[in-house]
């Protein structure tokens, strides 16, 4: 029930709680903390091995080696979570992606690794066939094109099992087929995963600010030119996300995911308040790259706009955050928190 607050000017003056950094610390009505935060990190083969990603400044792939040196420095910082994505060669790509399920793929031996050396840090992988099949569709394909939903589901199974036995604290399916959460959820039960969480791709949309991601994860060139608007979600609706959402929920999934993220903030707002669930958002690629040029440019102060867009989502409803910009953040936040420490210790 909304209430009516009676005042007017001079009485009731909305600046004068601005005046003071105080006060509008008092009044803040969101906080962006380490907490909100998840890092996703490319992770490629071999030993000693890291490549720079040109569509994404900053960003790296590393080898598991080095990667477990990132994620023990992410896990020093306060990061809750990583989301691990793999860059597999083109001898592991296959027509039925056989690799997404080998218990001793880059993934699975990542995350056997990174529950070793880091085990504090949480896991989440991802579970989708567009690394390792030979066109980069997201599932098996028919003789035209068209990705089969129950034949890919069959398979996203056996690679969300192979994920759970290697130590994965979060699947999180992003291939947006129909009914994939209910049979995952189950196939985990019956393996005694009951504690594996569920992240489900709810709302990803067919959207054009995946370009970068693609490129480094080596999809690009498979994918050919082509779309995935069959099964991604159309940029226009929001309505459909709901339901998304919503079957997603009651087929299991522990948490859902709106991606990308601040051209859809609308959904995610409608996700949080309509359907009161575990709400997050993806800061894809394309945000990355695009923040990136503005602040190589000079066109953009980093620091206070990559805030605010953090902020905005936290505003939007969302719990967390999937951001590239999350280890730039961390230290932020935590030297931010040794400068406070020290001023009132004086």
């Amino acid at each position: 029930m909304s209430v009516s607050i009676q005042g007017a000017f001079p009485g009731r003056r909305m600046r004068r709680v601005r005046k003071h950094d105080f006060s509008r610390r008092l009044m803040a009505e969101n906080q962006l903390s380490v907490n909100d935060l998840i890092y996703p990190m490319f992770v490629l083969e071999g030993t000693n091995r890291r490549e720079s990603v040109a569509s994404m400044p900053g960003i790296e792939r590393l080898s598991i080696d080095l990667l477990l040196e990132e994620a023990a420095y992410i896990a020093s910082l306060g990061v809750p979570a990583i989301a691990l994505f793999p860059v597999v060669s083109q001898p592991f790509k296959s027509e039925l992606a056989e690799e997404a399920y080998n218990v001793d793929g880059l993934v699975q031996t990542a995350v056997r690794a990174l529950k070793a050396h880091v085990p504090e840090l949480g896991v989440i992988t991802d579970v989708a066939l567009d690394p390792f099949t030979v066109h980069g569709q997201d599932g098996i394909i028919d003789d035209e094109g068209y990705v089969l939903n129950d034949i890919t589901t069959d398979i996203l199974i056996k690679q969300a099992l192979s994920h759970a036995d290697a130590g994965a604290d979060v699947i999180a399916p992003s291939d947006m087929m129909d009914g994939r959460i209910g049979a995952i959820r189950e196939a985990l039960e019956q393996a005694g995963h009951i504690n594996t969480q569920i992240m489900a791709y709810s709302a990803k949309y067919a959207s054009n600010y995946y370009g970068p991601f693609r490129d480094a994860v080596g999809s690009t060139a498979n994918l050919k030119g082509g779309d995935k608007k069959t099964y991604q979600m159309d940029p226009a609706n929001s309505d459909e996300a709901l339901h998304e959402v919503a079957m997603d929920i009651s087929e299991g999934a522990d948490m859902v995911m709106v991606k990308p993220g601040m051209p859809y903030l609308d959904v995610v707002r409608r996700v949080k308040s309509e359907l009161q669930v575990p709400t997050y958002a993806y800061q894809v690629s394309g945000e990355y790259a695009m923040h990136m040029a503005a602040f190589q440019n000079g066109w953009l102060k980093e620091r206070e706009t990559v805030m605010e867009s953090l902020m905005c989502f936290k505003r939007a409803g969302a719990d967390g955050v999937l951001t590239y910009f999350a280890k730039t953040v961390a230290e932020w936040l935590a030297a931010e928190g040794a400068e406070r420490g020290l001023n009132l210790k004086k």
